[in-house]
């Protein structure tokens, strides 16, 4: 929330934006009136809703521009060495993969075997596909694939990396930069 005057005075007109991975609800501006009453309705930050009964690719990633940052993990088999290390380093880093408004999305199998998944949404194997062959990853071999909040591909893996490693990474964007600033203003920060 940022506010023209203090909040509490008459007139003072305030404008509310979401952190990553939230959506605004409400009125996105306000404005203090006569009587000590806000215009607009209540204001909140939901979580992100995902729909993944989108038709393309294309469609699901608009969804996260400019909200959140995309860790795409491709293995052939849910039994790749790579993939089952990879995961298992990450089960411990979601708070700094919330902290730094990174969402994971977990493509494993070949088409039409193949099993795509946001946490605990279930891609469709047509929409799975689509977006190896949209980002041009290989079914036959483990990648991970390193997306930003504009949509761009910054970075490919093509073994696993330590969430640290990938937390240095992401914390070199600019735009993170900015984040983290407006993160230590609020106290947002991961105990570790």
């Amino acid at each position: 929330m940022k506010c023209d005057s203090d909040g509490d005075n008459y007139g003072a007109s305030c404008v509310f934006t979401c952190s990553g991975g939230h959506e605004l609800q409400g009125s996105a501006a306000r404005v203090c009136q006569y009587g000590l009453t806000w215009s607009g309705s209540d204001t909140v930050c939901a979580p992100m809703n995902i729909n993944v009964g989108v038709r393309t690719a294309a469609a699901l990633l608009d969804q996260f521009y400019e909200k959140r940052r995309l860790l795409i993990i491709s293995a052939p088999t849910a039994a790749n060495h790579n993939y089952r290390f990879q995961m298992t380093n990450l089960q411990h880093a979601q708070c700094g993969l919330d902290l730094r408004h990174v969402t994971v999305i977990e493509v494993v199998g070949t088409y039409p075997a193949q099993v795509g998944r946001i946490r605990h949404r279930l891609l469709p194997p047509g929409l799975a596909l689509q977006l190896r062959l949209l980002l041009r990853i290989p079914q036959r071999s483990f990648q991970m694939v390193l997306v930003d909040k504009q949509g761009l591909d910054k970075q490919r893996y093509p073994f696993p990396i330590t969430a640290a490693e990938l937390f240095t990474t992401i914390d070199t964007f600019p735009l993170r930069k900015d984040e983290m600033v407006l993160q230590q203003g609020a106290g947002q920060t991961c105990q570790s």
